[in-house]
C-alpha cells in the first residue's frame, strides 16, 4: 500500500503546491478582467456618454451565455467528460476572444454608429465581448476548483482553495487600483483593456505549464479503480440536482456573490456619490476589499482544514454581509475613512464565507460529479450576477438620482437591497447547518484526514 501511495504525484508537497501557485495566476489574470471596468463608470459616463442603465445592461452581459444558453453547466459536462486540461484551455481562449471584443468596442478604433437592438453600438459590442469572457472565467473557475479538489484530495483541500481565492483577488485589487490611472495617463479608456489583454495571454502560457505536470498525475496513478471513480455519466446530473444539501450550497453562494460581486461593480461610484472622494482615489477603497481576502481566506481555510466548522462560518460570514450593508446604507459618517473601515468588514464576510462553501461541495457531491456540480452552482451563482447588476442600474436612474451633478445618485436604496441579499443567505446557511446534521455530510468536522 505505501508502495503504491506514493507514486501518486499529487502525494508530494512540492508537486502541488506549485500546481495551485499555476493555476491561481491564471486564475488572477481572469479576475483582473473581470473587475477592470468597476472603476470606470463615471468615465464612461463623462467620455462615452454611457448611463447607469447602459452600465448595468453591459456588466449583466456577464451571465447572459452562461445563464441563458446554459454555457457553464455544458462547460461542467464537458469537463468531467474531457477532463481539465481540455476545458482549462478552451476556457484561456474564450476569455482572449471576449476581452479582444471588449477593447475594440471600448477603443478609439471602434468605428460603428447608430444602436445595436435598441442600445448603443458600442454598448452591445463591450457586452457581447463580455458574454464571451464570462463563458470563460467561469469555465476557468470550476475547472480550476475541480483541479484542486483532486490534487488536493485527503489534504489542504480548503487551505489550498483559500490560497487560489486569494491569489485570484490580487487581480480584482489590481484592477480596483490602477485602471484609471492607467487609462488617465495613456488618455485612453481602452489602455486598461490592453493590459487585460496581456495578462490573458500570460494566463493561457500558465495554464499550458499545468497540462503538463497533470498529465504527469495521469500517469502516477496506476489503480484503475481511482481512474473509474473519475469516470462521469450522464445520469449523474439527476442524481445532483435531487441533492438537497447541493441546492443549499447553490442558493448560499448566489446571495452571497449577489452582495459581494455587482456591489464591487457600483462600489468606486458609491464612494464619490457617497463619501465625496474623488474618481482618481475612489477606486482605492473597495481595492482594500481583495487585500482583506487575500490574508484571511487562507486562515479561515486553513482552520476550516484543522477544526472544521464549515457551516458555522458560512453563517458568521452572511451576518457581517447584513451588517455591512446596513452602515453602508446609513445616513451618517459619510467620510472616506468610515467608508475603508466598513470595506475591512466586508472583506472579513467575503473570507469567511468562500473558504468554507467550496471546499464542503467535494463532501456532499462524489469527485466523478464535481465538474458538473460546481457548474451548476456557478450557473445559479450566474444569474445573480447577471440580474443584480441591472437592477441596481435600474433602481439607480428610477428612483436614486438626485439632481446634484456633483453627486448624481443616492446609493441608500441599493445598500438596502444588498443588505436583503445578506440576510437571505443567513436563512440558507441555518438550513445547510440543518441538513448537514440529519444527512451526516461533515461539513463541521476537519478536512483532514489523520
Amino acid at each position: 500500500m505505501t508502495e503504491k501511495v506514493q507514486k501518486k504525484l499529487n502525494d508530494s508537497p512540492l508537486a502541488r503546491w506549485t500546481v495551485l501557485a499555476i493555476v491561481s495566476l491564471t486564475m488572477l489574470c481572469g479576475y483582473f478582467l473581470t473587475d477592470v471596468m468597476a472603476p470606470m463608470k463615471t468615465l464612461l459616463e463623462e467620455e462615452l456618454g454611457w448611463s447607469s442603465s447602459a452600465y448595468g445592461f453591459f456588466t449583466s452581459a456577464y451571465s447572459w451565455f452562461n445563464v441563458f444558453l446554459f454555457m457553464l453547466v455544458i462547460s461542467g459536462i464537458i469537463l468531467d467528460k474531457k477532463g481539465p486540461r481540455f476545458a482549462g484551455t478552451l476556457a484561456c481562449v474564450l476569455m482572449l476572444v471576449g476581452c479582444s471584443l471588449k477593447y475594440y468596442a471600448i477603443s478609439e478604433f471602434f468605428t460603428l454608429q447608430g444602436d445595436i437592438l435598441g442600445w448603443p453600438a458600442r454598448v452591445m459590442i463591450a457586452s457581447f465581448g463580455y458574454a464571451i469572457f464570462g463563458v470563460g472565467v467561469e469555465t476557468a473557475g470550476i475547472t480550476v476548483t475541480k483541479i484542486i479538489a483532486r490534487w488536493f484530495k485527503g489534504y489542504e483541500i480548503a487551505l489550498a482553495m483559500g490560497l487560489q481565492v486569494a491569489v485570484a483577488r490580487i487581480g480584482t485589487t489590481i484592477a480596483l487600483s490602477v485602471t484609471v490611472p492607467i487609462a488617465k495617463y495613456f488618455h485612453s479608456l481602452a489602455a486598461p483593456l490592453l493590459f487585460a489583454l496581456i495578462l490573458l495571454c500570460i494566463g493561457l502560457i500558465s495554464f499550458l505549464v499545468f497540462c503538463v505536470a497533470d498529465r504527469k498525475l495521469d500517469a502516477s496513478i496506476k489503480d484503475t479503480a481511482a481512474r473509474a471513480e473519475e469516470s462521469f455519466r450522464m445520469s449523474d446530473i439527476l442524481l445532483i440536482v435531487k441533492n438537497k444539501g447541493f441546492w443549499l450550497i447553490a442558493l448560499l453562494c448566489v446571495l452571497f456573490y449577489s452582495a459581494v460581486f455587482p456591489f464591487l461593480k457600483y462600489a468606486t461610484d458609491l464612494m464619490v456619490n457617497k463619501y465625496d472622494v474623488s474618481i482618481e482615489l475612489a477606486g482605492n477603497i473597495p481595492a482594500m476589499l481583495p487585500f482583506g481576502t487575500m490574508l484571511l481566506t487562507p486562515f479561515f481555510g486553513g482552520l476550516y482544514d484543522k477544526k472544521g466548522k464549515g457551516a458555522t462560518i458560512m453563517i458568521f460570514g452572511a451576518v457581517l454581509l447584513i451588517v455591512v450593508h446596513l452602515l453602508f446604507a446609513m445616513p451618517f459618517l459619510n467620510v472616506w475613512w468610515f467608508a475603508a473601515l466598513i470595506m475591512v468588514i466586508l472583506g472579513i464576510a467575503f473570507s469567511l464565507v468562500p473558504s468554507a462553501m467550496w471546499p464542503s461541495v467535494p463532501k456532499i457531491i462524489p469527485q466523478r460529479q464535481l465538474g458538473t456540480a460546481y457548474a451548476l452552482i456557478f450557473w445559479v451563482q450566474n444569474i445573480g450576477l447577471g440580474g443584480v447588476p441591472l437592477l441596481i442600474g435600474w433602481v439607480l436612474e428610477k428612483y436614486c438620482q438626485t439632481g446634484n451633478p456633483d453627486k448624481p445618485y443616492d446609493y441608500t436604496l441599493p445598500m438596502l437591497i444588498f443588505a436583503v441579499f445578506g440576510l437571505l443567505a443567513l436563512v440558507v446557511g441555518l438550513m445547510l447547518k440543518s441538513e448537514d446534521k440529519e444527512k451526516g455530510y461533515g461539513l463541521e468536522k476537519p478536512n483532514i484526514k489523520k
